[in-house]
């Protein structure tokens, strides 16, 4: 039998207590090793103190920052608590400033003591979750289900438990239905043995959507089962952008085309890259002046190709790059080739560093783009594909972006294929479909290494 009361909830609260903990010896030490301030009498330093390392787990709580992390990315953990961490900052700055108070303290003090709190606990939840990781790869610290549904669904689950065993899932039991009426016996006599005494943490129904009143059934039988039941429907025959659960008029819905770019999310993302762009835009300022100035003295004016391209719902904006071409008048976007003659010799170099794309920072300032997101195509290129690759314009369900998880995966530059082009669509649909803040930050990561060098024309 397994107990109901489980050790995660001891792990939730004890990452509460390590964040208070941590925020609160960080500042002390950050304190202590200023000597200036070292022998400072008084409360408002320990006061502050306090109060910050009480509110950093309250407001990751609102966040979601401790709810359970199995199987979900690190650097999604990463995004949420670097959220929480900017959060409390911007409450206590407020809260400063309301009461005039800001005098009072070192702004060095509480700049360092910020970043080291930000560092801190990214390095704390890293080694745990890695730990954790490892743990559950070597059969410990599982949580074992029961899975009930068509054979084929069952083996699409089981593959997918085999090729991720670091997320810590275990299948107690597989109940193979073949027609309703045996799947509703099958289903009673587990939800009968199991109310008391269970060998499971949870249950898992995995069918197609038009086995719809089977699943109510079932949930019906399932729930004098004091376990969380989860329905992973079968949608392999269902082309999606992303979907959700949502209430329209007093009816539930199942969103087929949903982007989760929506609501506080797309607020989130946009505080994002107004704030990290406006970092990157004043760190690569003098780098782009010196390329405005090399293209001016090599290739005259204009430095800057201009061009319309489709943005965030199909609208037009105008993106802008350093020039790289000779300048020439064509009704239609030609792709670069290798010892293409239109590209002159600094443009082919600014091409091969994607220097050339570095002012599109400022279309990222406008909010007509996005730091991550698809690469925005040529127009004439959107006509085409959109008439021959089915789900070819949901990538115009988000902003366009300077970088994307297509192009981290080399998935840039000509298409010289169909076949080509599909792939960097499914890489741009995937994108969308799995958003998160930490997604972006390991986007913006990885684009260093294999982002900035272009092996393409």
């Amino acid at each position: 039998m397994i107990p109901r009361s489980s050790g995660s909830d001891i792990l939730r609260m004890a990452m509460r207590c390590f964040d208070a903990v941590i925020a609160m010896g960080v500042a002390w030490l950050t304190f202590f090793s200023m000597s200036s301030l070292a022998h400072r009498e008084g409360i408002e330093y320990p006061l502050l103190i306090v109060v910050g390392a009480l509110l950093l787990p309250a407001v990751g709580e609102m966040f979601g920052l401790y709810r359970p992390w199995r199987g979900r990315s690190l650097f999604t953990m990463f995004g949420v608590y670097c959220l929480s961490w900017l959060m409390t900052v911007i409450v206590l700055s407020l809260f400063l400033v309301a009461t005039q108070s800001t005098h009072i303290f070192s702004r060095l003090w509480m700049g360092s003591a910020a970043l080291g709190v930000l560092v801190s606990g990214l390095l704390l939840r890293a080694g745990l979750y890695l730990y954790l990781r490892r743990l559950r790869s070597t059969g410990h610290n599982l949580k074992r289900v029961v899975v009930i549904g068509y054979a084929d669904n069952l083996k699409r689950i089981q593959r997918r438990l085999d090729e991720m065993p670091h997320v810590g899932y275990q299948l107690s039991r597989c109940l193979e239905v073949s027609d309703a009426d045996a799947a509703l016996k099958q289903v009673e006599a587990l939800a009968s043995e199991a109310s008391f005494n269970r060998d499971f943490h949870e249950i898992w129904l995995s069918f197609p959507l038009a086995q719809g009143e089977l699943v109510k059934a079932l949930a019906e039988k399932l729930i004098i089962v004091p376990v969380d039941v989860r329905y992973f429907p079968d949608l392999s025959d269902v082309r999606l952008l992303n979907h959700r659960m949502t209430q329209v008029a007093d009816l539930f819905s199942l969103d087929l085309n949903y982007s989760p770019l929506n609501g506080p999310s797309r607020l989130l993302k946009s505080l994002e890259d107004r704030v990290i762009g406006t970092v990157l835009f004043m760190l690569f300022l003098p780098l782009m002046l010196g390329v405005a100035l090399l293209v001016y003295l090599t290739m005259g004016r204009p430095v800057l190709f201009k061009q319309h391209r489709h943005g965030l719902d199909g609208k037009r904006f105008r993106i802008y790059k350093f020039r790289t071409m000779s300048c020439c008048m064509s009704t239609t976007t030609a792709q670069a080739k290798p010892s293409d003659p239109r590209v002159t010799r600094v443009g082919r170099w600014l091409r091969k560093t994607s220097l050339d794309e570095l002012p599109q920072f400022y279309n990222v300032l406008q909010g007509r783009m996005s730091l991550v997101g698809p690469r925005p195509h040529a127009m004439d290129h959107n006509e085409y594909y959109k008439g021959i690759i089915a789900p070819y314009m949901q990538r115009h369900r988000v902003k366009p972006g300077i970088t994307g998880w297509a192009q981290i995966h080399g998935l840039r530059g000509i298409t010289e294929d169909l076949s080509a082009m599909q792939k960097r669509i499914e890489y741009d649909l995937y994108y969308i479909n799995n958003w998160s803040l930490g997604l972006d930050l390991k986007i913006l990561l990885l684009t260093i290494p294999r982002g900035f060098i272009n092996t393409q024309p």
